[in-house]
């Protein structure tokens, strides 16, 4: 979504084309794209696969979904393109020695949309409602203890547990700052916005769930990072919609959710900027068993990682645009190892073996999600190979309640991707017991021990126990990761964009008129 992201998260689904690009006269379609004197391109329309569950940045989302947020509102601290840290709404921060408490200096002079003044106040009461609201990633906030105005432009965080990637969660989701006046009035944040970002949400003109369309903020106090007068984000929740806006010339930079059209968008002209963010393959949540008996038994979910063809289902399903691997940790980590990506090779034998042992050489039936997003190539593949090794995967659709079904949590076990940026990150994300993507909430002694490692550790210390985490849950088989797939947005010759390389849809400030 994640970048699922789980965007995903995310959320972060993946691996049929949803939606493209067109260029400007191009044989795709005219496109509409406003101009000025027929050079300047004043507005941008902007193609995702996944809508919003709510325009708050309470309960708001990163990955597929973070342009409607970073649209309408700042983040504390801004990361770039290459991933560094820089100022934002916050002009500078310290970390305590102790690492348990965080200084931020908040900038002068920066205004809402409704002409209130952003202070220390403003600041306070978004961390805070973000760290009780309803966002998938209101955990990233766990961790702080206490948040205090100092003063009008300074905020002091106190941290219960030091949390070595503070500084980047506010970055995202969690450092999205809207006017508190707005929530004291009242304000419907859900269809609304107040914040202090490049555009404005024109209400009138957004069909909900279908096209959003913002103006830009003629009062921004960065106008360096707002490149177009009207910026329009287009959700495209199903293929053929999607292909159908490619052909039409309905979009100019779109998020691309499979790989195999990239020759046919390169050879019309277009490029393909992408990184290799996500992980994708089965998340087997549910490691305790408490839904699907199996799935308690370590032997079986090794037996699940032997049961597929990696490589062929790169080919198959990405026309090879990715890495095969067995570890949910980047090989940008240090806590990554080469030899773990042979650790399970594809050997059904040896899985009906394991099935077996674990005593369910009759088979078994294992429930999981799917969705209309994704192609049924993919559904029936997974299928096949699982029935292989005795396993008959059982799907339902949840529909448009696929994040909220995936959290209740409603399946053991589903196909998606796993976002991964910094160790804590993922950490926090989907291995810790409270972890938004471990829905089960299952714990084991010894990755517990490690994380709490890893927080308290120094930097080598850190980096040798982020290792031996990584082992551990390969070898337990926490999850089955089929491969990295290279994350693609199709860009018009009249556009240009610089990937982020911690998130799979850029930055809004990083697109702009070529």
């Amino acid at each position: 979504m994640s970048r699922i992201h789980a965007t995903m998260a995310t959320a972060a689904v993946a691996v049929l084309a949803l939606a493209g690009c067109a260029a400007s006269g191009s044989d795709a379609g005219d496109s509409s794209a406003t101009t000025d004197g027929g050079s300047g391109i004043t507005e941008l329309r902007l193609g995702v696969t996944t809508q919003p569950a709510t325009l708050d940045p309470a309960g708001g989302a990163w990955g597929a979904r973070s342009a409607f947020y970073q649209a309408a509102y700042d983040t504390l601290i801004r990361q770039t393109a290459d991933g560094e840290l820089e100022p934002m709404i916050a002009s500078g921060w310290e970390l305590s020695e102790d690492s348990l408490t965080l200084t931020l200096t908040i900038q002068d002079g920066i205004t809402f949309t409704d002409g209130t003044d952003l202070t220390s106040e403003d600041v306070v009461a978004s961390l805070q409602r973000f760290k009780d609201g309803t966002s998938e990633n209101a955990g990233d906030l766990a961790d702080v203890s206490e948040i205090t105005a100092i003063d009008d432009y300074t905020v002091e965080l106190t941290l219960s547990a030091p949390n070595p990637a503070i500084l980047y969660m506010l970055s995202r989701t969690a450092g999205l700052v809207a006017s508190a006046d707005a929530i004291d009035e009242g304000v419907d944040l859900a269809t609304e916005t107040v914040g202090s970002g490049p555009y404005i949400l024109d209400t009138a003109a957004t069909v909900s769930g279908s096209s959003y369309v913002y103006t830009a903020n003629p009062d921004y106090w960065a106008p360096e990072l707002q490149n177009f007068e009207t910026l329009v984000i287009n959700v495209y929740d199903e293929q053929t919609a999607a292909l159908n806006a490619i052909k039409g010339g309905d979009i100019d930079v779109a998020r691309l959710t499979s790989n195999s059209n990239i020759p046919e968008i390169e050879a019309s002209g277009w490029s393909v900027v992408g990184n290799e963010l996500d992980v994708f393959g089965l998340q087997l949540y549910d490691r305790g068993g408490e839904m699907s008996e199996a799935l308690g038994d370590v032997r079986v979910r090794q037996a699940i990682n032997y049961a597929f063809d990696k490589e062929a289902m790169l080919q198959a399903l990405e026309s090879g645009y990715g890495t095969v691997t067995a570890q949910v940790f980047p090989s940008t980590s240090e806590a990554f190892d080469p030899a773990l990506d042979e650790y399970y090779t594809y050997d059904p034998e040896k899985a009906l073996e394991l099935m077996a042992e674990a005593g369910y050489a009759d088979g078994l039936e294992l429930s999981m999600m799917s969705t209309a997003l994704l192609p049924d190539a993919l559904y029936t593949l997974i299928a096949q190979q699982l029935a292989e090794i005795g396993i008959t995967a059982v799907y339902t659709d949840p529909g448009a309640n696929l994040f909220a079904d995936l959290l209740a949590p409603k399946f053991p076990a589903a196909y998606f991707g796993l976002e991964r940026n910094t160790d804590w990150q993922l950490i926090q994300f989907a291995l810790a017991p409270t972890a938004t993507f471990n829905p089960f909430h299952y714990e084991d002694p010894q990755v517990n021990e490690y994380i709490e490692t890893i927080q308290y550790g120094d930097a080598e210390t850190q980096a040798a126990t982020a290792a031996e985490l990584n082992a551990y849950i390969v070898e337990q088989a926490w999850f089955a990761p089929f491969y990295t797939v290279q994350g693609s947005v199709a860009v018009s010759p009249d556009f240009t964009v610089d990937m982020l390389v911690s998130n799979y849809l850029p930055a809004v400030y990083d697109i702009a008129a070529a």
